[in-house]
C-alpha cells in the first residue's frame, strides 16, 4: 500500500511512504541540482586522454567546499569518494584512481551534491577524445530513452509509465536496460521512496503525484542486460564486458509536468551532443 505524506512530516525512509515536497522543497532542489549541473559543466574541460579520474574527483570535492556543499557519496557507506567515475563496460559506482583516462574510453561521471540540507543528483557521459561510432549510438540512446522517461513523467501516470517508455525504446534500438540498479526518491534523504525502474508495464507501479521529486538514470548496455560487483563491492560492470551508459537528472512531479532540477547551465547535458553541434 503507498501513502503520500508531506515532506516535512518524513525524517527516514519507511516502505511505501512517499514525501510530496512544496515549494520550499522544490526550491531548495533547485539550488541543489543547478550546483550539480554546474560541476558537471566545468568537468568537461577535464575529460581528455591522460586525465586521471581522481584529479577529477579532487576537484569536485575542492568546487564542492568552495561552495558551501558536500558530496553525498563522500564516506556514504564506507565510499571514499566526491563521485562515481565508470569508464567504458562499468555500468555505475566506479572508483576514481590514478588510472589515466585513455583515448577512445567513454566514462560517465555521477555526481550529487548536499547544498543546505537538498540533495542535486545527475550524471552524464563523456567522451574521451574520438570514440567509436558504436559507443557514439550507445551514448545517443541512453540520453533518449532518459528524455522518453522524463516525458512519461506527468501527474495521473505511474512509475510503470515511466520505465515502459525507456525499455520500449532502448530494446527497439537492440540494447538493453539494466535491471539492477533504478532511480529513486531524494530530497532531504540520499535515498527514499519510491524506487524508479527503468523497465516495466504502463499502468504499473506508483501513481505519480505534484511534489514527488526522484531521479531518473537509465543505464543501457550494448550487450546483455546483466551485471556483476567486482571485489570492492562497489563497481558494477557488464557480465559479457560491454560498453554500458548512463545519464540522470532529479526532477519534481508539478501539476502540468515534470521539473528538471538539474539542467546544464551551459546546456551541455550530453558533452557529446554540444560537441558535434
Amino acid at each position: 500500500m503507498t501513502t503520500y505524506v508531506e515532506a516535512t512530516s518524513k525524517k527516514k525512509r519507511m516502505h511505501g511512504i512517499i514525501p510530496l515536497h512544496g515549494e520550499e522543497g522544490f526550491a531548495g532542489m533547485r539550488k541543489a541540482g543547478a550546483l550539480t549541473a554546474e560541476v558537471l559543466d566545468r568537468v568537461t574541460a577535464m575529460v581528455e586522454p591522460g586525465m586521471p579520474t581522481d584529479k577529477i574527483d579532487r576537484f569536485i570535492y575542492e568546487f564542492a567546499r568552495d561552495n558551501g556543499a558536500i558530496p553525498a557519496t563522500l564516506n556514504y557507506r564506507g565510499y571514499r569518494y566526491s563521485c562515481c567515475t565508470s569508464i567504458n563496460h562499468v555500468v555505475c559506482h566506479g572508483m576514481p584512481s590514478d588510472r589515466p583516462l585513455r583515448e577512445g574510453d567513454i566514462v560517465n561521471i555521477d555526481v550529487t551534491l548536499i547544498l543546505d540540507g537538498w540533495h542535486g543528483d545527475s550524471s552524464r557521459m563523456y567522451a574521451v577524445g574520438e570514440i567509436s561510432r558504436k559507443a557514439e549510438r550507445l551514448i545517443d540512446v541512453t540520453y533518449e530513452a532518459l528524455e522518453r522517461g522524463i516525458e512519461a513523467a506527468r501527474p495521473g501516470n505511474t512509475t510503470g509509465d515511466i520505465g515502459a517508455a525507456i525499455q520500449q525504446y532502448a530494446e527497439a534500438e537492440r540494447t538493453s536496460v539494466v535491471r539492477d540498479f533504478v532511480g529513486h526518491g531524494i530530497g532531504r534523504l540520499f535515498h527514499d521512496e519510491p524506487n524508479i525502474m527503468h523497465f516495466g508495464n504502463p499502468g504499473t507501479g506508483v501513481e505519480l503525484k505534484p511534489g514527488m521529486v526522484f531521479t531518473i538514470e537509465p543505464m543501457i548496455n550494448l550487450g546483455r542486460p546483466q551485471v556483476k560487483i567486482l571485489n570492492d563491492g562497489w563497481t558494477a560492470v557488464t557480465r559479457d564486458r560491454t560498453l554500458s551508459a548512463q545519464c540522470e537528472h532529479t526532477i519534481g512531479i508539478t501539476e502540468t509536468g515534470a521539473e528538471i532540477f538539474t539542467l546544464s547551465p551551459r546546456n551541455i547535458f550530453n558533452p557529446l551532443g554540444a560537441r558535434a553541434a
